[in-house]
């Protein structure tokens, strides 16, 4: 699940939306935050890890052939 947040979307809404998605069996997800170059990654089971500024990101096992490059995002 991939997540962008917008100019407008309030940020404890979007992780709220993506705690929900992990609840709901989704394994894998990802919050990108354009404003401050984060990207926060949820995994099932597991605490949320923030990242900052990456410039790729892996489908890890979820998609393990996946890759998602972030460096136009953050121009």
């Amino acid at each position: 699940m991939i997540e962008l947040r917008s100019k407008t979307d309030s940020l404890t809404s979007l992780q709220n939306k993506m705690l929900e998605y992990m609840d709901n069996g989704c394994r894998l997800g990802w919050l990108i935050n354009y404003q401050n170059q984060q990207v926060e990654i949820y995994r099932s089971g597991q605490a949320k890890e923030i990242l900052q500024s990456p410039q790729i990101l892996s489908g890890e096992e979820v998609l393990p052939d996946f890759r998602l490059d972030l460096q136009l995002i953050w121009i």
